[in-house]
């Protein structure tokens, strides 16, 4: 596989990036809303419906039938976690405790 092979697919990545950026950080805020919210179980199942449909929906087009779009951009989604988790975590856990 060239180059020119993947040229294609970095707009499906940064779909999936994206995608996953918005799943994944929804449900960072949906987690911190539910501590306060007096409803947490609608919160929770809304959120849940909510960033599913988005994710699902985007693949679909996304992918356009091709499953190596559909593959890079589960790989840019898969990216997404790990950048929100990295992001959202305590500062105690960074590393730099002194």
């Amino acid at each position: 596989m060239t180059a020119n092979d993947l040229q294609p697919l970095l707009p499906a990545a940064a779909a999936g990036l994206a995608l996953g950026a918005i799943f994944y950080g929804g449900l960072l805020w949906t987690v911190r809303k539910v501590v306060a919210s007096s409803w947490p179980a609608l919160w929770i199942s809304a959120s849940l419906v909510l960033r599913m449909s988005t994710a699902l929906t985007g693949f679909y087009f996304v992918s356009g039938g091709d499953w190596r779009r559909l593959l890079a951009s589960l790989v840019g989604f898969a990216a997404a976690r790990l950048a929100v988790t990295w992001l959202s975590r305590p500062a105690a856990e960074s590393g730099h405790a002194p």
